[in-house]
This record gives C-alpha cells, sequence and structure tokens, in this order.
C-alpha cells in the first residue's frame, strides 16, 4: 500500500478520490474485501467451471446450473443495501455486522465446496459416496458462496460510500473495482500455477486455502473502518421508511426502468461467456489448465483498463450513458474475434478478444454505475447501489445458465469434431452480440436524455 500510495495520483487510478477524512491507505485497505470478492469470482466464474467441464467431466448446462446457483441472491442486494441503511446495533454499527455475516458464510461456503466437487464428479474413494450427497452439498456451497459474496460486495461498497464527498463517490465506487479487478488478476495467475498439475488434493488445498484468505483479508479490510454511533438504545425513536417507500423514492428517478433494463441486458451479453471461454480454449484451441486460467486474468485486465479510463472521462463530465454505449460498441467486434478464433486456430486471436471483452464490460459497468450513483435520491446509497447489483448480477447468473444449457443442446446435435465443437461455442457468443445490440437500442433515449453531460 505505501508504494501504491508513492505512485501519486497521476499514475494510480482513482487516487483523487481520497480526502482528509478518508486518506488513501484507509480507502486502499477498506478496499481488501474486493480482493475476497474477486478471489471467490475467479473460481466460481474461470478456475472451476474448466476444472468441471474438462478435468472432472461433469456436464456444461450442470455446471452453467451450478456457477449460477450464487446469483440467486442477486435479487436481494437491494433489500440488504435498504438493510444496512436503516440498521441500528447495540454497538453503534450499520454495516460492519452484515460484513462479519456475509465473511463467515462466504468462509463457510468454499470449505465444504472442493469436497462437494469430487462427490459430484465421482473422483477418487468418493466414488462411494451416494451421488444425491454431491448435488445437494455443491448445491449448497455455491449457495452459500453466494450469499456471502453479495453481502460483503453490496454492504462494502455502500460503506465506503459512506465517508466519501458526493463529489469523489463515484470515483471512490471505481477505486473498489478496480481492486475487485486486482484480485481477480492475482488470483487467476495464482490459481493457475498452483493449479499446473492437477490432482483432486491440490483442488481442495486451493479452494480451502481461498476460504481462510477471505477471512483475512476481510477482517483487515474492516479493522475499525467505521466509527460507532450512539447505540439503539440511546438513539431517539422514529419511523423509518419501508422497503417499499424507499424503492418507491428510488424509482422516481429518470427512466428508472429503462436504465436497469439496460443494465441487464447489457451485462447478461458481457457475461453468457463466463462459464464457457476457458472450456472453449481447452477443447477447441488445445490449451492447457495454466493457460485457460490466464483468460480469466486477461477479462479481468481489460476490465481494469476500462475502469480506469472511463473514470478518467468520466470526472470530466462526459456523459456516462454514451461511455457505456462505447463499451457496448467494442464488445461487437471482441466477440467476433473470438469465434474467428476457432477457424484459425489463433490462441492470440482468442486471448485478444477477451481482452477487449473485458474493457468492453468495464466501460459500460462504470458508465451504467456512475449514472445509478448520479440520480440516486438522498440517503439511498446502499439502496441504489443494491439495485445496480441486483439486476447486474441477475442478469449475469441468467445468463451463465443459459450459455452452459445451450451450449450442451447444440453440442449435442453438431458433428462431433473439433469444428462441431467450436460451433456449440459460437452460437452463444453470436447470441451475446445480439443481446448487446439490444442494449445498444435500449440506451438510445438514456444517451439523447443525458446529453447535457457529454
Amino acid at each position: 500500500m505505501r508504494a501504491w500510495i508513492g505512485l501519486g495520483s497521476r499514475f494510480l487510478p482513482f487516487a483523487d478520490a481520497a480526502t482528509p477524512d478518508l486518506p488513501l491507505s484507509r480507502l486502499l485497505r477498506l478496499s481488501l474485501f474486493q480482493v475476497s470478492v474477486g478471489m471467490a469470482l475467479v473460481l466460481l466464474i474461470g478456475t472451476l467451471n474448466r476444472v468441471m467441464i474438462v478435468e472432472l467431466n461433469v456436464p456444461a448446462s450442470l455446471v452453467g446450473v451450478m456457477i449460477s446457483l450464487p446469483l440467486i441472491f442477486a435479487p436481494f442486494r437491494a433489500v440488504i443495501g435498504y438493510r444496512s441503511d436503516m440498521h441500528k446495533s447495540a454497538l453503534g454499527w450499520k454495516r460492519v455486522p452484515f460484513m462479519y455475516r456475509g465473511t463467515m458464510v462466504q468462509f463457510g461456503g468454499l470449505a465444504m465446496m472442493p469436497f462437494a466437487l469430487l462427490v459430484l464428479a465421482r473422483q477418487g474413494n468418493a466414488d462411494q459416496a451416494p451421488l444425491w450427497l454431491g448435488y445437494s452439498g455443491a448445491a449448497i456451497a455455491f449457495l452459500l458462496v453466494g450469499a456471502g459474496l453479495h453481502t460483503i460486495q453490496t454492504v462494502g461498497l455502500a460503506l465506503a460510500t459512506d465517508y466519501a464527498t458526493v463529489e469523489t463517490q463515484p470515483k471512490v465506487v471505481g477505486l473498489m473495482y478496480v481492486m475487485l479487478m486486482v484480485g481477480m488478476i492475482a488470483s487467476s495467475f495464482l490459481f493457475g500455477a498452483l493449479l499446473a498439475d492437477f490432482t483432486p488434493a491440490r483442488l481442495v488445498q486451493v479452494i480451502q486455502g481461498a476460504a481462510l484468505a477471505t477471512i483475512v483479508l476481510n477482517l483487515i479490510a474492516l479493522w475499525k473502518q467505521e466509527s460507532r454511533g450512539r447505540s439503539v438504545k440511546a438513539a431517539p425513536q422514529k419511523r423509518e421508511p419501508s422497503f417499499a417507500e424507499s424503492w418507491e423514492s428510488f424509482a422516481q428517478g429518470g427512466q428508472v426502468v429503462r436504465r436497469l433494463m439496460a443494465v441487464g441486458f447489457g451485462t447478461m451479453a458481457f457475461s453468457m461467456e463466463d462459464v464457457l471461454l476457458e472450456p472453449y480454449g481447452g477443447q477447441v484451441l488445445r490449451l492447457a489448465v495454466g493457460d485457460t486460467t490466464k483468460l480469466t486474468a486477461a477479462l479481468a485486465i481489460g476490465g481494469l483498463l476500462g475502469f480506469a479510463l472511463a473514470s478518467r472521462v468520466l470526472s470530466r463530465g462526459f456523459d456516462p450513458f454514451r461511455m457505456a454505449s462505447f463499451g457496448v460498441l467494442l464488445g461487437i467486434p471482441a466477440f467476433l474475434a473470438v469465434i474467428l478464433a476457432a477457424s484459425g486456430n489463433s490462441a492470440w486471436l482468442f486471448g485478444a478478444g477477451t481482452l477487449f471483452i473485458g474493457f468492453g464490460a468495464g466501460l459500460f459497468g462504470h458508465g451504467t454505475l456512475t449514472a445509478t450513483m448520479n440520480l440516486a435520491p438522498k440517503d439511498q446509497t446502499g439502496l441504489a447501489l443494491g439495485a445496480w447489483g441486483a439486476v447486474q448480477a441477475s442478469g449475469a447468473g441468467l445468463a451463465i445458465a443459459l450459455g452452459g444449457v445451450l451450449h450442451d443442446t447444440i453440442a449435442a446435435i453438431a458433428p462431433s469434431t473439433t469444428f462441431g465443437a467450436a460451433l456449440a461455442y459460437d452460437f452463444v457468443y453470436a447470441l451475446e452480440i445480439l443481446l448487446l445490440i439490444t442494449t445498444l437500442i435500449l440506451m438510445i433515449p438514456l444517451i439523447r436524455r443525458n446529453a447535457a453531460y457529454a
């Protein structure tokens, strides 16, 4: 952190988000909760889907459903944000109790996950256990991880914005998402190196190591971050608005439904390939586990660059929806590059397409997030972030599950050749291009409505 701070605001993205009340050292330490979330996301959408499909021979449709299970809790992010806005504890904390619960739930899911996966795949001595135990255990593990990371991320982002000024809130949130990308990049390379020589025992060690790292990172992130207000006993009693009333107030902003629809369709377009990128590299381009895991790092690096560029441009008053539309436009040729990589057996074209998918997703995500923050009603930071996150995560979960099912359906009727295997993946990528076009159409009225930002 000292080295990063020494780089100064000129070279460190979002460093200008720091204020005297929220110094950069404290902000960076708080952002460690995003590193733990990024680590869990890499396991779910990157490493585990490749390992389950290729090494453990689990059907892609089942993998897609399992990986999408954590997104069941996505719609509750708005409720979680609202509850943390209104919460009063005897110790005077609002956000910390929710962060603690989320951390313990995520830890529990990761701790039991590797054993459930081995039973599900009938590996080693696990073939003696009943199969229903593998299905139920894996489902519970994925659900716990999902509930934990959604709680941690929603409440952590709200805690960060609590201490930021109105002017720096978008930059603070941007910094948090940059740290999410950093966590994903570092975890991708680390997991790739540790699983280069894959064994079931090594898989257990890696996932349970991630569980322990979750506890350590979040403990450091939360240490003395939230100041203690008056306890619930000492606080004067007053009627707090219900969730329905808070949501109605939030929904009074301009074209909220259209904005959330654009977030949902755009997220689906950029997420449907998440469960398929690494298996695509392994089955079609014949890449090793370590090489395909680096694709997740390329996706995260692209997202990091996209967030950094969007933050610099948006801080000058650029229209956030126009920025999001640029991300959508960039995603279309990026998916075309991934499709063309199979015909030429080109790993570098595949990697470049993956990088620009992440870059486009970064522009799109930061643009829609900044617009949401700008239009959030007063004292509803948690609700606004929760609504954006709920739609984004729900769209991602639906897209991941749909991507796996569509792949298996097309693969069942495609020829049993390399071209046939590529066809199943390419069908999903082509559908994502159509979703990007739909997203662009939805955002055109929003760009015109907010043309004054440009």
